[in-house]
Order: C-alpha cells, then sequence, then structure tokens
C-alpha cells in the first residue's frame, strides 16, 4: 500500500510538473495586438509631425518603440488593405483585390459585389489560433458578410465584435452590431437618437478581450473606424472651445484624439495586468486620409506626399506604423526599412518562433524590429486598383513607378520617381530614365495573377463593373 502511494504521489507530481511547464512555455510566447486606424493620413500623428492634434499616447509608443518612416498600407482603399494584411498576399494574389468585386455577394448595405475570403484563404488568425493562441476581433471587418465563408469566426478568430460590413461602418450609431454570429441590438440608436458610440464599445471590448485572456498567449486585431466619415462623436473634447477652428476641424481632431485615448488606455491596462513585457503592440492605418483639401488643409494630414486615399501616390498608400515592446525594442528607434501590410503574417510567424513555410508577398522584418538587423533586401512591393480609371504601381528600391488608366490598356505611360530626393512625386524621370521603366514593366507583367472578380475592363469586352465603396 505504501509503495502504490509513492508511485501516486510521483505520478501526482509529474502530472502538475507537465501542466507547470506547459503553462510556462505557453506564457512565453507573446500577446500580439495590432491597432487599426481608419482612413488616418500620415502626419495626422505627432510622432509623425502634427502640430495641432494631441496623440501623446501614439507619440509614446513610438519614442519607446520603432517607428518606421517607409511603411505602407497593402491597397488604398478598405477591404483590400486588411485582405494584404490577413493573408501575407499582396493585391496581384489576394482574394480581396477590391471593396466590390464581380461575382460577389450583396451586403449588409444592399449592395452587390461584395467578395468573401474563401476557406483555402489562409489567414494569420487561422495560424495563431492553431498554434494556441486565443484570439479576437473588434471593429471593421471587411472581408466577408453573414453566412460566408469569410467571416470572421470561420477565419481563425474566436471572439468576433462589431461590423461585418465597411458601408455599414460608416455610421458610429448604427440600430446593431454583431458579436460572433449574433445581431446585437444598440438600444437608444433607433431613429438615429445617438445614444451607444460604436467606438467607445469597441475600446470596452478590447480591454474585456484581454482581460479574459491575459493568462494565454492572445492575438488581438482591432481595426477600428476613426476617423472614416461620418464625423460624429459624443464631444469635442478638448478641442470645444478652440478658437478659429471650425465644426468640422474640431470633430475630426477630437475623433483622433479619441482613438489616441483608447490606445493609452491598452497600454494602461497591459501594465496593470503584468503582461506589458511580454506584448508586442503595432499601430498603423489603413491606407492614407479621405480628405486633405478645406476644412483638413489645417492639419496638413500627408505632410510632403501627394495623393490620398484611392491615389497611387504616396499620400494614397504611405501609413505610420510603429511597433512597441517595452524588453525586445529599443526606446527610440527610426528605420527607413521599406515594408507594407504583406510583412506582418512571416514577422508573426517569425517572432512567435513558427518556421515561414508558406509563400508570401512579404518579409519578415522581425529583425528590423528587433535590431538585430538594420535592414532586409527585399523584393519590390506592389499595389494594383480597380476604381477610379484602374492603377497599378511599384515600389523597387528608392524608385516608384506608376501606371494610370488601366481599365483603358495596359500600353499608357509608366511614371517613375526617386522617393530619396522627391519624396512629393513631383518630378516624373520616367523620359531621362527609360531603364526604370522597363524595370517597372517587368514587375508589372509578373506580379499579378488573374482574379475571376477583378480584372482591368479593356480585358473583358462589355464590363462595366463599378468598383466604389
Amino acid at each position: 500500500m505504501q509503495k502504490q502511494n509513492i508511485m501516486y504521489k510521483s505520478f501526482t507530481t509529474l502530472i502538475l510538473l507537465f501542466f507547470f511547464f506547459e503553462f510556462t512555455f505557453a506564457q512565453k510566447k507573446p500577446n500580439i495586438i495590432f491597432i487599426m486606424a481608419d482612413d488616418l493620413g500620415y502626419g495626422e500623428v505627432g510622432a509623425y509631425g502634427q502640430l495641432l492634434i494631441q496623440t501623446p499616447n501614439i507619440d509614446r509608443l513610438s519614442s519607446r518603440g520603432i517607428q518606421f518612416s517607409d511603411y505602407y498600407s497593402g491597397a488604398a482603399v478598405c477591404a483590400p488593405a486588411r485582405s494584404v494584411l490577413m493573408t501575407g498576399l499582396h493585391t496581384g494574389h489576394t482574394r480581396i483585390r477590391g471593396n466590390f468585386g464581380k461575382g460577389g455577394v450583396i451586403g449588409l448595405a444592399g449592395k452587390k459585389g461584395r467578395v468573401p475570403l474563401r476557406e483555402e484563404d489562409l489567414t494569420i488568425a487561422e495560424v495563431l489560433q492553431d498554434k494556441g493562441y486565443r484570439t479576437g476581433m473588434v471593429g471593421k471587418w471587411g472581408l466577408g458578410e453573414p453566412n460566408t465563408t469569410g467571416e470572421p469566426n470561420k477565419k481563425g478568430f474566436d471572439y468576433f465584435y462589431g461590423f461585418y460590413n465597411q458601408r455599414r461602418a460608416h455610421s458610429y450609431y448604427p440600430e446593431y452590431l454583431w458579436e460572433n454570429t449574433l445581431k446585437v441590438m444598440l438600444f437608444g440608436n433607433e431613429k438615429e437618437q445617438n445614444h451607444q458610440y460604436t467606438h467607445s464599445l469597441f475600446a470596452d471590448k478590447a480591454i474585456n478581450f484581454i482581460d479574459r485572456n491575459h493568462q494565454t498567449p492572445f492575438f488581438l486585431y482591432l481595426p477600428v473606424c476613426i476617423p472614416h466619415s461620418r464625423y460624429e462623436l459624443p464631444d469635442n473634447g478638448i478641442y470645444t472651445h478652440k478658437k478659429g477652428w471650425t465644426k468640422l476641424q474640431k470633430k475630426y481632431a477630437a475623433m483622433i484624439t479619441r482613438l489616441d485615448e483608447t490606445v493609452g488606455r491598452i497600454v494602461s491596462r497591459l501594465e496593470a495586468l503584468g503582461i506589458d513585457d511580454n506584448t508586442y503592440i503595432f499601430f498603423t492605418s489603413d491606407n492614407g486620409p479621405a480628405k486633405i483639401f478645406g476644412d483638413w488643409e489645417k492639419f496638413n494630414s500627408n505632410g510632403v506626399f501627394r495623393g490620398m486615399k484611392r491615389d497611387p501616390y504616396e499620400g494614397g498608400i504611405r501609413v505610420p506604423f510603429v511597433v512597441y515592446h517595452p524588453k525586445k525594442i529599443a526606446a527610440g528607434t527610426k528605420s527607413d526599412q521599406v515594408g507594407y501590410f504583406a510583412d506582418f503574417f512571416p514577422t508573426i510567424l517569425e517572432l512567435i518562433g513558427e518556421p515561414i513555410e508558406n509563400k508570401f508577398d512579404g518579409n519578415s522584418i522581425a529583425g528590423v524590429i528587433h535590431g538585430s538587423r538594420k535592414s532586409i533586401q527585399r523584393e519590390p512591393l506592389y499595389w494594383e486598383f480597380y476604381e477610379k480609371k484602374g492603377w497599378r504601381a511599384t515600389r523597387f528600391g528608392r524608385w516608384k513607378a506608376i501606371q494610370n488608366n488601366m481599365h483603358l490598356g495596359d500600353q499608357g505611360p509608366i511614371e517613375v520617381y526617386d522617393l530619396y530626393r522627391d519624396p512629393g512625386e513631383t518630378f516624373d524621370l520616367s523620359q531621362s530614365h527609360p531603364h526604370l521603366v522597363d524595370q517597372a514593366k517587368k514587375i508589372f507583367d509578373t506580379a499579378s495573377l488573374p482574379s475571376e472578380h477583378y480584372f482591368w475592363n479593356y480585358q473583358k469586352k462589355g464590363e462595366n463593373e463599378v468598383y466604389d465603396n
């Protein structure tokens, strides 16, 4: 009997040790938080030169982490940017290459053409979920309507709260949101009564997700709607009594500062839970600002950059990008490493110690983030866009090439810019540097695979799909 007791105790000890080491190992895996603003301009936070809009918490992330100067979204508009981020494939390869495409489903806002992710489209959330992470998404999805293969809960997220449909996300006081696959009514918002503000709900749900999952590795994807129009919020905060400011300027600035306050809440909660030193925080925007003229001229939203949302120029796709980790990233680091959303998937794999076996259009920049590498050599960045008259663009080294009017044919002129000497893209070098035009043509000829949903109109006579938001 004594021998049996000894064996039982030994077995129990082994079981306890197993769970202890498994828990300890799990805790070594870093938490990942990815915060993405909506239509936030490159120069609309203090760390990137903003002088009038207050963003102290985002600025603090930058001063305590690494700030990238040459970082790009995956697209110049909402849905494809998110698709690039989730899949690691650029807009010549990823499933969703525009807000609307041929053969897409009718969305919750009543317009047809919403293309959903399919089962075979692997997302970073699916991989992290498979590796034992608790995965949550709060905010605007845009990659699949309800009852399609692109629902967030089918693409790797254990928990989802927010908007499926990006057009419905234009309202900050909707009558309902979605929690996983259930429609949740927002009482008090009937008939535009404006009692429940979505951004406040998103902030609370994000904090709640962290609270519920802080003892296990987690991935929180937080694509908020601020500062996308409509320009709605409960109050104008510190800008209420700004003299010489228009009502719209006060609202816009207050929305960005409200986002900044949410960033501060998240950092404070991580610190209170004692997990800030095991968490990477990413902050960026999904594309350039929606407006830069009129009331927006006051804020110089794009700094020196030309263009805005939906444009191939830097103002449409270059975005702020900050990464923070108090123990693994040197404070005050600045990098001119060229990168974009397609890098996120392979970067996260390296950060959590997983092999990069899939074929991505992006590269891991984990070494740059940690400071073990100053820079990496990379393949050209590529974008294609089906709204307006259609365009495609590439950045290779210091050079940027753009071909507009793609719906009319692919033989149109190619513009070339030297982004080192001319970041505002004011001097087209195509005539004086024909070899760069030839390089761009080679990239364009090989970067894109045919899509059943997206195509240039000249390729299919009689097709007149409307690609807008």
